[in-house]
């Protein structure tokens, strides 16, 4: 499109401020201004100048934004119950989208979101963005399209911690540790691997009043997973979510191959380079994070550059299938039932010639960690 796009933004809470430092860097590039912004607590209108450094329009009506003829695209950054609802306005309003995880907390709104951003051209990209990283994208070319440690039949991933002492929603209806943090594992995985057809899980309530914003609040979800993914490959994975971790020091995704292991360090949305052993070699290698610059809200600049004309990776469908394996795990815990797929997902859309396999940062380098004895 011609001149900078016009971005209006929604919802200007605690994930408002690591947007906003992109927001900084897009406009300096002379890629977007702000045309407009929103949240239902009008304190917060003083946000957007605190970290934006510039006053914007603002208002406590989503649809005033939506309306606004000079919003051309919609940062969706409100409470999860709200995404799907407002991206659904935005999109049939012929407004581009990035919605915060997850799109929405029901398929039949997901699906009413993939449709109207289909027949109005829109671009929609949903969070999270953990398949634009530079790490990952080295991993999935090692492992996915390399093969460098043979067939991979098995994985772990991990993410959790102990669970937020404000947004009494994240323990009610449309919250829980899945939508909130598994989120991102389930996102990797099936990027790595593609459909999960089968999914089961055990799930509980081991905390089942929080403090909330100062309150005690009784907790109507589950806090606490172990969910397990059958791919169409054969290959099983395991996720490891809740709001009861308080610490690890692990990999956060393990791929155990035919012929070797790859391991992602610190967490997907945020990665910490990775290691792999190969049988060939004999011998751990380390592998320094592709890109420390490299920040999980990657999928604005992702839907800048898209409507720009640049190619997508992160696609709506990918969402959509991410999220019915969340809600089909919930079933699979509360009916002890395996639960049948019905969406698949296509393979991302890399250019292997584009991934960087190693980092160019000097302090970040590669190395031997142990040979076998």
């Amino acid at each position: 499109m011609s001149g900078m796009l016009g971005l209006g933004v929604i919802g200007l809470g605690s994930v408002f401020e690591p947007y906003a430092a992109l927001i900084r860097d897009l406009r300096i590039e002379g890629r977007i201004r702000v045309a407009r912004t929103c949240d239902t607590v009008p304190e917060r209108a003083g946000e957007v100048e605190r970290f934006l450094y510039e006053a914007a329009p603002f208002s406590t009506d989503y649809r005033e934004v939506i309306a606004d003829p000079a919003v051309d695209a919609v940062l969706i950054l409100t409470s999860m119950p709200f995404h799907g609802p407002i991206a659904l306005e935005a999109l049939r309003a012929g407004k581009h989208v990035l919605v915060e995880k997850p799109m929405a907390v029901d398929l039949e709104t997901a699906e009413a979101i993939l449709e109207a951003a289909e027949r109005e051209g829109s671009v929609l990209i949903c969070a999270p963005s953990v398949i634009l990283s530079p790490t990952y994208q080295a991993i999935w070319k090692r492992v996915v399209h390399e093969g460098q440690i043979g067939r991979v039949d098995l994985a772990r991933a991990r993410y959790g911690w102990s669970g937020p002492t404000w947004g009494k929603w994240y323990y009610q209806t449309g919250g829980g540790p899945v939508f909130d943090l598994g989120v991102y594992n389930i996102t990797s995985l099936t990027g790595l691997f593609g459909s999960v057809e089968r999914v089961a899980a055990f799930a509980g309530t081991v905390e089942p009043r929080r403090i909330v914003d100062g309150e005690e609040v009784e907790v109507a979800v589950y806090d606490n997973y172990q969910i397990m993914l059958e791919f169409g490959s054969g290959a099983i994975a395991t996720v490891t979510t809740g709001f009861t971790m308080q610490s690890y020091r692990s990999p956060a995704i393990e791929l155990y191959g035919s012929e070797g292991t790859v391991q992602m360090m610190g967490d997907d949305w945020g990665p910490d380079g990775y290691e792999m052993w190969a049988n060939r070699f004999g011998v751990w290698s380390v592998h320094g994070e592709v890109d420390p610059g490299w920040d999980w809200t990657a999928g604005l600049r992702h839907l800048v550059d898209a409507v720009d004309g640049a190619p997508r990776l992160m696609l709506p469908r990918h969402a959509y299938h991410v999220l019915e394996i969340m809600l089909k795990a919930d079933e699979a815990a509360r009916t002890g039932r395996a639960q049948t797929l019905s969406s698949r997902v296509d393979p991302i859309p890399y250019d292997p010639d584009s991934i960087v396999l190693e980092s160019t940062f000097p302090t970040h380098d590669h190395r031997i960690l142990r040979a076998e004895e």
